[in-house]
């Protein structure tokens, strides 16, 4: 073996490792997630999970919206442990129309 061998041998490995390299990157920025985003429009959907908290390794707060209605629902240890109504956000009031002076 000489030294031009050794330094092909070493070069097809950095490419090799290289491709792989691109190939995780794109299978992160494009996966199955991308994927499931095309397949159903946002607008179709009745559920949408809007904020997730953790309050410790066994429960967490989920705030889901469905049909226009937003439920708070506490899950932990397998089931959902209690389910609050959240409450309706207060909307802008209508400003009645300004009048001009003529």
């Amino acid at each position: 073996m000489d030294i031009f061998e050794i330094l092909r041998m070493i070069a097809a490995l950095g490419v090799t490792l290289g491709l792989i390299g691109v190939g995780a990157w794109a299978l992160r920025r494009w996966g199955p997630s991308t994927l499931v985003r095309l397949q159903t429009a946002p607008a179709d959907r009745r559920l949408t999970v809007i904020e997730t908290l953790m309050l410790d390794p066994g429960r967490r707060l989920v705030l889901v919206r469905f049909d226009h209605e937003e439920r708070l629902i506490l899950l932990g240890e397998g089931s959902v442990l209690a389910q609050i109504p959240a409450p309706s956000r207060p909307r802008a009031k209508a400003r009645p129309p300004a009048e001009t002076a003529s």
